[in-house]
């Protein structure tokens, strides 16, 4: 009886033909090809089969996210007539005429006119550079300063981390419009700065601590800790290594926050205590419209609804940042 060859064509079960291996074979090879001809490489590497980061993968995320896109082009829009209002308002915002006081829409004035007989389109036109101004203003300082703070706090930790928990309970037990009332009643400056200035006293304690227990969990990885043992300083492992894992959250929140700091700013200046004539702001209109609102509700309706809206698509906005650097929500 001749002897069976263990890759013999004429063998039963457990051997492969010469076709079935052929086909194997070929498969392999085809699938080869395939990867090495796909731009973007296998799962989780970019186009040069680079592993891709939280951020690349956070910006391929918000491009295909519609929310993303339309807070973006409204922001986009506020900030273009924030720093070019006369592209889209041609006249004055402190031209009146007392008579045309809270009368309705008009040729030429499509909102209509106040109780000084400003034009109410104008004055919703150069409100926006306010807002926007204060709100990024804002959100710049209480993020360097909470961020800062915070994270020194959950590096070093010690002494250090517990005198700055308890300074921000302090912050946190003040009431934010009560604090604007006493703050800012002895101010008598129109400019925005004082407005800033309360919001990044009162907002920085929220920031420190997210900079502080993001940092917290990111020295606690493994490749900070062999930066560590390879003796890399304090200040290149902050730089180099925590600060760009750490910040995501920072942003995040920073992000949503942004649409809050305008909208205390409008509550401020409603309140008689923010921004003061003749600055131009939309809280400044809400509240001399409110007597109005049953003569002539189109003198509230327009600054309101553009403060909803700005607000509105800010808080959309830091959303859709946060469901895009979330790990857990992919």
């Amino acid at each position: 009886m001749p002897e069976q060859k263990p890759w013999d064509e004429t063998t039963g079960s457990g051997a492969i033909s010469g076709a079935g291996a052929g086909g194997a074979m070929d498969l392999a090879m085809d699938e080869g090809t395939t990867l090495e001809k796909t731009p973007g490489g296998p799962e989780g590497t970019g186009p040069a089969g680079k592993p891709r980061s939280l951020w690349s993968d956070a910006w391929r995320d918000l491009r295909r996210n519609p929310v993303f896109i339309i807070s973006a082009l409204i922001i986009l829009f506020l900030v273009i007539i924030s720093i070019w209002p006369s592209l889209i308002a041609t006249q004055d915002p402190l031209d009146c005429d007392l008579s045309k006081a809270q009368e309705g829409s008009q040729p030429g004035h499509p909102f209509g006119f106040d109780g000084q007989g400003c034009d109410v389109y104008t004055r919703t036109v150069y409100g926006a550079r306010t807002s926007v101004t204060v709100g990024v203003l804002s959100t710049l300082g209480v993020s360097l300063l909470g961020g800062v703070l915070g994270g020194l706090a959950g590096f070093f930790g010690g002494a250090w981390d517990a005198v700055l928990s308890r300074v921000t309970d302090v912050f946190f037990g003040i009431p934010v419009v009560l604090g604007g009332l006493v703050f800012l009643s002895v101010v008598t400056s129109s400019t925005v700065w004082p407005v800033i200035g309360f919001i990044v006293l009162l907002g920085w304690p929220q920031i420190a601590r997210i900079s502080r227990g993001s940092v917290i969990t990111v020295k606690q990885n493994d490749y900070v800790q062999a930066a560590r043992a390879l003796g890399a300083s304090n200040s290149r492992m902050m730089l180099r290594h925590i600060t760009p894992n750490a910040i995501a959250p920072v942003i995040v929140v920073a992000t949503i926050a942004l649409g809050t700091y305008i909208s205390l700013e409008a509550t401020l200046s409603y309140l008689g205590v923010g921004l003061k004539p003749p600055a131009v702001s939309w809280g400044i209109d809400i509240s001399a419209a409110s007597q109005y609102v049953r003569n002539a509700p189109h003198m509230l309706l327009w600054p309101a609804g553009a403060l909803a809206v700005t607000v509105l698509a800010f808080i959309m906005l830091g959303d859709a940042v946060r469901d895009a650097l979330d790990p857990k929500l992919r």
